[in-house]
């Protein structure tokens, strides 16, 4: 027994000083030990995820998404003056002779918003009362537009057609919790050619105001609290949706900038939101109030050089509004609405949103050198 100790002892002994001499191979090492990942190999593993995690999330939310999105088409006919000289006698007045020329083409992009065939699109897409539009879906279903609502306050219209089947539908996110640097997805048929193309980014800023034009159209307006992101976006996108990562829509892709690279903007989906319960709630129109003058601030130093109030200097009146009705004219100062100070260019708009139509609001205005308060009741907004 105590050879059998001893015997024990020694190899054990001899183990310990093959081991420290490095007699022992590496691989049979490797056997007796747990493999250390290196940080490098961690990190690069790592990214990976990341990298995995970002893909797949594109991935389902673009396989979500785009069977909702649409393209939308216009049908015109165009009269133009056609001139002809006789060459031999260039003195006599040109010929002049109208021919009439039909226009087509894809000018911009949509998406479903309820299954029975409600369209969302950007006003400036379907600007023109006098053309005819059509809706091509990503199946290459095309229908005709039966009526179009555009929204008076934003540049936002509602599309409907009636289809044979089910269509697939987008649901909405709360725009109000977004986050800087949440991934961003754009789908839509850029320069109304290249359909379903996806574009993603991130979420590059928030609450932006822009002026926003249609490269199509004659048509400029004023928008405020976009979605600034750097997602690719290209005229045709516009009215196509902006989507996260769970393929909800975030917004509506509405402008780019001609400034700069990859800097897009989208209407807010909460704004959107607004505009379908005003949609439903009216009974397939959209009732807006309008107080029906055009102006300009004057800021705080400009009204103490000029020894006036700080305001909206009144420069137009809109024939038939309230204000009109309400006998405002040009060259008055509006100081105040409803007691809350008009101080920036988007605060008279503010104020009138949050009315509804009928309401009679008091406006405080100042008109040789006296501040008079008139009552002005609000009138619906023309698209």
């Amino acid at each position: 027994m105590k050879r059998l100790v001893i015997l024990i002892s020694s190899l054990f002994l001899l183990f310990v000083y093959v081991l420290n001499k490095g007699f022992i191979p590496v691989r049979i090492l490797n056997m007796f030990t747990t493999p250390q990942t290196s940080q490098n190999e961690q990190k690069t593993q790592e990214e990976n995820v990341i990298v995995m995690s970002e893909e797949s999330a594109i991935v389902n939310a673009v396989d979500h998404a785009l069977p909702s999105v649409v393209t939308v088409a216009i049908k015109k006919t165009v009269t133009q003056n056609v001139y002809s000289i006789d060459p031999f006698n260039p003195f006599v007045q040109p010929n002049v002779q109208q021919q009439q020329q039909k226009v087509e083409g894809n000018i911009g992009s949509g998406f479903v918003i309820d299954k029975n065939g409600v369209i969302i699109t950007n006003k400036h897409v379907v600007a023109d009362t006098t053309a005819t539009y059509t809706i091509i879906t990503n199946a290459n279903k095309t229908y005709v537009v039966d009526k179009i609502v555009r929204d008076p306050l934003n540049d936002l219209a509602i599309i409907k057609i009636s289809p044979k089947e089910i269509l697939n539908s987008l649901k909405l996110a709360d725009s109000e919790v977004l986050k800087l640097g949440q991934l961003a997805i754009a789908i839509g048929t850029p320069l109304g050619e290249f359909k379903n193309t996806v574009t993603s980014g991130i979420i590059s800023g928030l609450g932006r105001g822009i002026t926003a034009g249609s490269p199509y159209e004659d048509y400029v307006e004023r928008l405020d609290n976009v979605i600034q992101t750097d997602a690719a976006i290209s005229p045709g996108n516009s009215g196509g949706p902006l989507l996260n990562a769970s393929g909800q829509v975030i917004g509506i892709n509405t402008a780019v900038s001609q400034q700069g690279q990859n800097i897009g903007f989208a209407i807010p989906s909460n704004v959107l939101r607004e505009l379908l319960s005003n949609y439903i709630a009216s009974g397939g129109t959209i009732l807006r109030p309008y107080l029906g003058v055009r102006y300009s601030i004057i800021d705080r130093d400009t009204a103490l050089i000029n020894k006036v109030p700080a305001g909206a200097l009144v420069r137009d009146i809109v024939k038939g509004s309230g204000a009109d009705e309400a006998r405002i004219v040009i060259g008055d100062i509006i100081t105040e609405i409803d007691g809350t100070a008009v101080t920036q260019e988007e605060d008279i708009a503010k104020i009138v949103a949050s009315h509804k139509v009928g309401d009679t609001l008091t406006v405080s205005v100042f008109r040789d050198t006296k501040i008079q308060k008139i009552q002005v009741n609000l009138k619906k907004a023309s698209e």
